[in-house]
């Protein structure tokens, strides 16, 4: 065998495993910016609210069924009773009180609206178990909150009866809720 065929074998030099490393650390910075951890954690709470309020519409439609058509009232006159959800529970449409993580832009609901756990809800006439109803929750991520409009820029998470199901709703501020005639966006 000849010496000058065969290659001498060398490792990577210092600088080489630097420059790669570099490399690798600025892909990874790239990708966590791009992928934003805390806008993904916000879509996975919104993911649960909407989860939550359709649990809870279709709770109240059941409700509704076996009680002659009537949904669950939650007083008329203030203080109101604010247990629409507990009722639910007790009359065995659902099993426990959904969790509303709270956030910082969380708005409650207003003085004549059912509310409970940051749940709203809302009967066709105030307080009372008249149909149609809807039930929300403010949203949260960038995802659902850029749906609405610069005209209307607050978003929520809303169950409808009278269209039988769940999606976003926007409001003209963020104090206001929606109505029942509030239009889906999605």
């Amino acid at each position: 065998m000849n010496k000058k065929s065969i290659a001498l074998k060398r490792g990577f030099t210092l600088v080489e495993l630097l420059i790669v490393i570099a490399i690798l650390g600025a892909l990874a910075a790239v990708v966590l910016v791009a992928l934003n951890p805390v806008e993904q954690l916000a879509r996975t709470r919104d993911s649960g609210r909407l989860n939550s309020v359709t649990s809870l519409g279709r709770s109240l439609e059941a409700y509704a069924t076996s009680h002659a058509g009537s949904y669950v009232s939650y007083g008329a006159v203030a203080p109101l009773t604010y247990t629409w959800i507990t009722t639910l529970v007790n009359a065995g449409e659902i099993s426990t009180i959904p969790t509303n993580t709270s956030f910082a832009s969380q708005t409650a609901c207003t003085a004549t609206i059912g509310s409970e756990n940051f749940f709203c809800y809302l009967a066709t006439t105030a307080g009372t178990g008249v149909g149609p109803v809807m039930v929300f929750t403010k949203a949260e991520s960038k995802s659902v909150t850029s749906k609405c409009s610069t005209a209307t820029p607050a978003a929520w998470l809303a169950y409808k009866s009278d269209v039988g199901r769940a999606g976003t709703v926007c409001t003209a501020a963020v104090g206001t809720v929606p109505t029942l005639a509030s239009a889906f966006v999605d």
